[in-house]
């Protein structure tokens, strides 16, 4: 079981010292780039970061020793991830480790001969990042999150615990490369749970709040939230207004119902990042992302909120506690 805390505290306590001081006479310092489209404030961000380097750590990578990372962080602004990614490909280094699809699809767009390691990415072939799973064949390759196909297991999920739901809004940010994908999915399952599907496009803080108000004028509404930068910033925001307006809500990770989201189902992101820091060491022992295959993620987990639960005046089934991995109370 990875430890959160250990990750910040290895983040929070770690010292860059400048390079040439600090590597061992003869020993060459690598060069990492870290693009993340995300916020460096956010807590999610540093335990992400920590997991990854801590992979590093345990397969000899050092800072200050034999390795120098320059991270850049896009803020929830596909934009400003775009622009950051141009500026880590001119810095011309050894390899760039990007997450989540984001930042992987902005530094594709910026080079293909820089090696890139990506994470978090839900379907590498169809936004052709690689020209297959077994083999990349070009300068990128990574640990995929998951298939579009799990929105159907966030819908499922939502009718499962608020069985009145009827009208399901998905708060998507349009410039995410991601989002048709699970909105196409979720689209395809709604008629056999017989809910009418609303996607709401969102691009900052105020259109979130209008998209909500506009889903609770009428009753009977939850609300579904694929993965996105824009959404990760913005949760707390997402969170108290689901829970202002009484909106059974279902997200994509842990850390969000821990933070006062009803449900999630999704996979172990850290887990994740620490797994693309064994593609970055092989790729700095010589190894091309094109040989590499793209491996998938293979720990799930099922999180309740009963504290949210109650709030919302909803009673989640015996059946389905029996298969949550945590309910938090």
């Amino acid at each position: 079981m990875i430890r959160r805390r250990e990750f910040i505290t290895l983040l929070g306590g770690a010292t860059v010292w400048p390079l040439a001081a600090s590597a061992q006479q003869g020993e060459r310092v690598r060069r990492v780039g870290v693009l993340t489209a995300i916020g460096e404030s956010d807590p999610e961000a540093q335990l992400r970061m920590g997991a990854f380097r801590e992979g590093l750590q345990k397969l000899g990578w050092a800072e200050g020793r034999n390795l120098h990372i320059d991270y850049r962080w896009g803020e929830g602004s596909i934009e400003r991830t775009g622009t950051y990614a141009a500026e880590l490909v001119a810095l011309n280094l050894d390899v760039i480790f990007a997450a989540p699809a984001a930042a992987a699809v902005a530094l594709h767009r910026k080079t293909r001969t820089i090696p890139v390691v990506f994470a978090q990415v839900p379907d590498p072939v169809g936004l052709g990042l690689v020209e297959s799973f077994s083999r990349p064949g070009g300068n990128i390759t990574g640990f995929a999150l998951f298939e579009y196909a799990i929105g159907l297991k966030w819908l499922e999920l939502l009718k499962q615990i608020a069985p009145n739901v009827s009208r399901v809004g998905i708060l998507y940010d349009p410039e995410q490369p991601t989002s048709p994908g699970y909105i196409t999915t979720i689209e395809a399952a709604a008629p056999s749970l017989r809910v009418d599907v609303l996607p709401h496009p969102v691009r900052d803080a105020e259109g979130i709040v209008r998209a909500v108000e506009t889903l609770v004028a009428e009753p009977n509404g939850g609300l579904i939230l694929p993965p996105g930068a824009l959404v990760v910033a913005h949760r707390d925001l997402i969170i108290s207004l689901a829970a202002r307006y009484r909106l059974p809500s279902v997200f994509p990770f842990r850390y969000q119902v821990a933070g006062g989201g009803l449900a999630s189902y999704g996979v172990d992101t850290l887990d994740l990042y620490q797994r693309a820091a064994g593609y970055v060491h092989r790729v700095l022992k010589g190894e091309a992302p094109a040989t590499l295959p793209v491996q998938f993620a293979d720990k799930f987990e099922l999180v309740i909120n009963l504290k949210t639960a109650k709030a919302l005046g909803l009673d989640v089934p015996v059946s389905l506690l029996a298969r949550t991995d945590e309910v938090i109370e």
